[in-house]
C-alpha cells in the first residue's frame, strides 16, 4: 500500500505556480470568482510598487480577509527578479537584467514547452534626460531631469532585423502583462519613471493582448502614467495597427520604418516581406485619419545602405501626406559578425536637412546613450556585465517625448 501511495503521489502534476499580482486579467477574474471587489486591486499594486522587495502580501493594508487568503494561495508580489543593474559611465543610463520564472498555462497544471520561460531573462533600460538642455522653436524648453523606461515585451524576437542584437536570439516566449508591468516596478527602485517606451526586446504588437492589458494597468491607479507619455514601437504589424487606436487611444505609435522602399526594407528587415510597404503606409494613413495622432518614424542610419540623399528624398515623398516626426538613429555596433557600419555625422545631418528643409518634416537625431553597457538602441541581448559606475552624471537633452 505504501508503494502504491508513493507511486500515485510521484505521478501527480505539480500545482500551478502563484501568479504575479500585476497579471491584471487573472487577478480580476480570481477576485470576481471569490466575490471580492476589484477596487482593492490597485491598493495591492500600490503597496508592491512602494515596497518592491516585499516577500509576501500579508502586510497590504485594509483588505478583506478573503482577499488575504486568495493572495496567499494564488499570487505573489512579483514573479520576476532583478538580478543585475549596470550603470553607464556618465550615469545617464541604467540597464536592468530581469530574470523570469517558469510560466504555466492557466488552464492546465502541466508545464507546456511552448509557454515557458525556462529561467530566461529580459532587459529594460532607464534613460535620464534633462529637458532644459533641449530647444523647441529655438527657445530653451522648460522642465528638468526626468526618466524614460525602455521595456521589453518578449524574450527574444522573431522579426530578425539584421541590425538588431535581439534578433540574433530568435524568439523564445511572450511576456505576460504582469511581467511587462514588473519592469516598471523594478525600475522604480532606481528612478521616478515619467515615460515608458516599448522599444526593448521583442515586437510589442506580436504580443498584443498582454501589451494592451499592461498599458491599461500603467495608465490607471497607482501608476497613473499619461497615455501621451507611452510609446509603442512596431516594425509594422498591419492587422494590429488597424485596431491600435480603438484599444489604446492616445498612446503614441512609433514605426520602425528604416528604409524608404520595400527592397531595402526586406534586405535589412526580413519580416518586412509579410508587410508590404504600400499596405503598411495605407494602414498608417487610416490610423492617423482615425486617431489624429502624430506618427513617430524610426529610421536607423546605415552607411551606404539607406543614408544617401536619394533615400532622404524618397522618405520625404513617402511621408509628405502624414503628420509625422522622423527620428534618425545612429547605428550601434552589435558584434564583429555584423557587416553594417554607422553613417557619418555628415550624412546624418544632410539627411536631416533634406527632410526638414525640403519636405518640412520635423526630424530629430537620437542621442546615443548606454553604448558602454550595450544598452543603446538595437543592442539589447542578454549579456549584461555586473558593473556599476561611480562617475559623474552628464544629463542629455530630451529626445523621447516630442510634442507637436
Amino acid at each position: 500500500m505504501a508503494s502504491s501511495s508513493s507511486s500515485s503521489s510521484s505521478s501527480s502534476p505539480p500545482p500551478p505556480p502563484r501568479r504575479s499580482v500585476f497579471d491584471a486579467a487573472y487577478i480580476r477574474a480570481e477576485f470576481a470568482a471569490a466575490g471580492i471587489s476589484p477596487h482593492f486591486i490597485p491598493l495591492i499594486w500600490k503597496y508592491v510598487l512602494q515596497n518592491p522587495r516585499c516577500g509576501d502580501l500579508d502586510a497590504v493594508p485594509s483588505l478583506p480577509a478573503a482577499a488575504y487568503a486568495l493572495l496567499r494561495q494564488k499570487f505573489q508580489p512579483t514573479t520576476s527578479t532583478l538580478t543585475t543593474a549596470a550603470e553607464s559611465k556618465d550615469r545617464t543610463t541604467t540597464k536592468l537584467l530581469i530574470r523570469l520564472k517558469l510560466q504555466f498555462d492557466l488552464n492546465l497544471v502541466t508545464l507546456l514547452s511552448d509557454n515557458k520561460h525556462n529561467g530566461e531573462s529580459v532587459e529594460a533600460v532607464i534613460m535620464r534626460y534633462d529637458t532644459r538642455l533641449g530647444k523647441y522653436d529655438g527657445k530653451p524648453r522648460p522642465g528638468g531631469v526626468r526618466s524614460t523606461l525602455c521595456v521589453s515585451s518578449q524574450v527574444g524576437c522573431k522579426m530578425g532585423c539584421r541590425f538588431c542584437a535581439t534578433g540574433t536570439m530568435g524568439f523564445k516566449s511572450n511576456l505576460s502583462s504582469g511581467e511587462i508591468v514588473e519592469q516598471l516596478v523594478h525600475a522604480s527602485r532606481y528612478s521616478q519613471i515619467r515615460n515608458v517606451v516599448f522599444m526593448g526586446m521583442g515586437e510589442p504588437l506580436n504580443n498584443y493582448t498582454a501589451l494592451v492589458e499592461a498599458i491599461q494597468v500603467l495608465i490607471g491607479s497607482p501608476f497613473q502614467l499619461s497615455p501621451k507619455r507611452i510609446t509603442v514601437s512596431t516594425v509594422g504589424i498591419i492587422h494590429s495597427i488597424n485596431k491600435f487606436n480603438n484599444d489604446l487611444p492616445n498612446i503614441n505609435l512609433a514605426v520602425s520604418l528604416h528604409a524608404p522602399d520595400q527592397d531595402i526594407r526586406c534586405h535589412i528587415m526580413p519580416a518586412a516581406r509579410a508587410f508590404p510597404l504600400v499596405k503598411l503606409m495605407n494602414a498608417l494613413q487610416s490610423y492617423q485619419n482615425e486617431s489624429k495622432q502624430t506618427i513617430f518614424i524610426e529610421y536607423i542610419m546605415l552607411d551606404g545602405v539607406n543614408d544617401q540623399e536619394q533615400h532622404a528624398h524618397q522618405l520625404g515623398k513617402l511621408l509628405e501626406m502624414f503628420k509625422a516626426v522622423v527620428n534618425l538613429i545612429p547605428f550601434n555596433p552589435i558584434g564583429s559578425s555584423n557587416n553594417f557600419k554607422t553613417s557619418s555625422e555628415h550624412n546624418v545631418k544632410k539627411f536631416q536637412k533634406i527632410l526638414r528643409g525640403i519636405y518640412n518634416i520635423r526630424t530629430t537625431i537620437r542621442q546615443q546613450m548606454g553604448q558602454d553597457i550595450a544598452g543603446a538602441c538595437g543592442q539589447l541581448v542578454v549579456s549584461l556585465p555586473d558593473e556599476r559606475s561611480a562617475g559623474g552624471a552628464t544629463l542629455l537633452s530630451d529626445i523621447e517625448d516630442i510634442r507637436i
